[in-house]
């Protein structure tokens, strides 16, 4: 079993390689440069065409072909729409790409149009505009802390979205949805550390109101896989719900840790169909991580 993971350059994407080798499956890592460090962690390592390349599902398909690859769990925010609306492809082709549907992919890559979900489905979450209305603002389409600042100057809200500040307690939300879009994990962690977006320390917590949102919110769409929430609880307790990232995310190795292996859970469930028996959340758990080395002559 041959797996491929993307965006394989991502300090926190390390985890996601170890999980595949310790099942004993064949782990393909990738991105755009040769030099990336997975190349010298993973079993195997393809250099992916550029996102802006003309050809790049050409590109894309016979690598994936002639590397005899079996499954692709994609990650890079820019390439996830595309690989949603080639997942019936990939499929005729024995290649199982894990991912929601592209309706699905759309309305949570774009932070307007996830503000409006939010409010049809009853789901708390910060007052949001296309207009510049309040001080935050945030790209709307864009991943991470990139391109989010606080601001009162006038600027140009193309492109953008401004919302309503709050302030409070941040949680990651790391939940698994089987094929008929059932969550069969949602595990919280507060978020104790985050440098460019990303979770570098955090601990879960059961936190009942969050999950029940949680089960709303899937309730409410068809996610399939990993996916990653996000939301904010106030001082006074009041929750806010900012963004849902369809997809598998770096901090999501204190999810696994916390449960089980989520790749197997992929491959028993999505490629052979056995049915998910899910063990008990290791509440309290608690995740910090560091900078690692490889060395190599060229």
């Amino acid at each position: 079993m041959k797996i491929l993971t993307e965006a394989s350059g991502s300090l926190v994407s390390a985890y996601l390689i170890k999980a595949i080798k310790e099942l004993g499956y064949i782990s393909v890592a990738s991105d755009i440069t040769t030099e990336c460090f997975s190349k010298y962690l993973a079993d195997e390592y393809l250099v992916m065409p550029n996102k802006n390349d003309r050809h790049l599902w050409e590109k894309t398909f016979k690598l994936i072909k002639e590397n005899n690859i079996n499954i692709v769990i994609p990650s890079l925010d820019e390439t996830l729409l595309a690989w949603s609306e080639r997942k019936e492809y990939f499929r005729r082709h024995n290649v199982h790409v894990i991912l929601s549907d592209s309706d699905v992919i759309r309305v949570f890559q774009d932070k307007w149009l996830t503000y409006k979900f939010f409010r049809e489905n009853n789901i708390p979450t910060p007052r949001t505009s296309l207009k510049q209305e309040f001080s935050l603002i945030k790209p709307r389409f864009g991943r991470g802390s990139i391109g989010v600042y606080k601001t009162s100057k006038k600027i140009n809200m193309d492109g953008n979205i401004s919302q309503e500040y709050i302030n409070g307690t941040e949680y990651t939300i790391d939940v698994f949805c089987d094929k008929n879009s059932n969550p069969v994990y949602i595990v919280p962690r507060k978020r104790l550390n985050v440098k460019d977006g990303k979770s570098t320390a955090g601990i879960v917590v059961k936190h009942e109101k969050i999950i029940n949102y949680v089960k709303a919110i899937c309730s409410a769409t068809k996610f399939i896989g990993p996916i990653n929430i996000q939301c904010i609880e106030t001082t006074d307790g009041e929750i806010k719900f900012i963004e849902v990232n369809p997809r598998i995310a770096g901090g999501m190795a204190l999810g696994f840790a916390a449960t089980e292996n989520w790749i197997k859970l992929i491959v028993d469930h999505f490629v052979y169909g056995k049915e998910i028996k899910p063990v008990p959340v290791k509440y309290g758990l608690k995740m910090m991580r560091y900078y690692n080395e490889i060395f190599t002559f060229e």
